[in-house]
C-alpha cells in the first residue's frame, strides 16, 4: 500500500457496518487522489448466478447524474438514422460502419442503442460488444424504436446505468464522483437500492445482500449495514 492509501485506510474500521449515510460522508474524505475519483457501490447478492430465473438485469435511472461524458452510439439507417443524428447521437452505425467495426474492432463509444430491424446485423459484433457489455438488448432497454430514440439518448447522456451479476453472483453499479456533495451521491445511492429491492428474484432465498460496499477509485472499501440500507436508516 502506497503512502496516502495507508493515511486514509486508518480512517476506516474494517469491521464495522456503517450507516449510508456515514459511509458516503467517509468515502468523500478518503477519496483524496490527484483526480476526481469514482464512487461505486458493490453486492454480493444471495443469488444463484448459475439459475436463469436468478439473473439480475436492468437499468437504474441515476437521478442527479454520474459527473461524466457518455459517447452515445446508435445502430440505425435510413430515416431511423436521420433521427438519431438529430436526437444528438455522437455515432450513427450502420451496415457498414458495422462491417468496418468488425474488421478494426476500434470503438470509440460508451454505450449503445439500436432500432429492432438492425438487430440481426448488430449480432455479428457480438464477441466484440458483449464482453464490453455494450450489445444493445431489449432488457437493458437499449433496443427501441425510433421514434424513442431522443428519450433513450438523454437517459444515457442524464445518468442512465445498465447492472447485471457476474458469475459469483456480485453486482457494480457506479452512482456519480468524489465531488459530488454527499446529498447527490446518498440521492443516487437510493436509486441504485431501491432498483435492487425491486428486482429481487422471486427464488432467490435466505439474505439477499450479503456484503454491501461503498468505494471511490483509489480508495479502501467501507462497508454499509444492508438493513439500513435497504430500509433507509440515517
Amino acid at each position: 500500500m502506497g503512502k496516502r492509501y495507508e493515511a486514509v485506510i486508518d480512517k476506516i474500521d474494517t469491521e464495522r457496518l456503517y450507516l449510508p449515510a456515514e459511509a458516503i460522508s467517509l468515502v468523500k474524505e478518503t477519496a483524496t487522489a490527484k483526480f476526481d475519483e469514482t464512487i461505486e457501490v458493490h453486492f454480493r447478492l444471495g443469488i444463484d448466478p448459475r439459475q436463469a430465473d436468478q439473473q439480475m438485469r436492468g437499468v437504474i435511472l441515476i437521478p442527479a447524474g454520474l459527473g461524466i461524458s457518455v459517447r452515445v452510439a446508435v445502430f440505425a439507417d435510413g430515416e431511423a438514422a436521420a433521427m438519431a443524428r438529430d436526437a444528438g447521437a455522437d455515432v450513427i452505425l450502420d451496415e457498414q460502419a458495422i462491417a468496418n467495426l468488425q474488421q478494426t474492432g476500434n470503438i470509440d463509444f460508451d454505450t449503445a442503442i439500436a432500432v429492432p430491424t438492425m438487430m440481426p446485423k448488430v449480432g455479428r459484433l457480438g464477441k466484440l460488444l458483449g464482453p464490453r457489455g455494450l450489445m444493445p438488448n431489449p432488457k437493458s432497454g437499449t433496443v427501441v424504436q425510433p421514434d424513442d430514440l431522443k428519450r433513450v439518448i438523454e437517459e444515457a447522456r442524464a445518468g442512465r446505468v445498465e447492472y447485471r451479476n457476474d458469475k459469483q453472483g456480485n453486482l457494480h453499479v457506479v452512482i456519480g464522483k468524489a465531488s459530488f456533495t454527499e446529498e447527490a451521491l446518498r440521492t443516487n445511492f437510493d436509486a441504485v437500492m431501491d432498483e435492487i429491492r425491486r428486482a429481487r428474484p422471486a427464488s432467490a432465498k435466505g439474505m439477499f445482500i450479503k456484503r454491501l460496499v461503498v468505494c471511490s477509485t483509489m480508495g479502501p472499501p467501507i462497508r454499509i449495514d444492508p438493513y439500513a440500507a435497504l430500509s433507509r436508516v440515517e
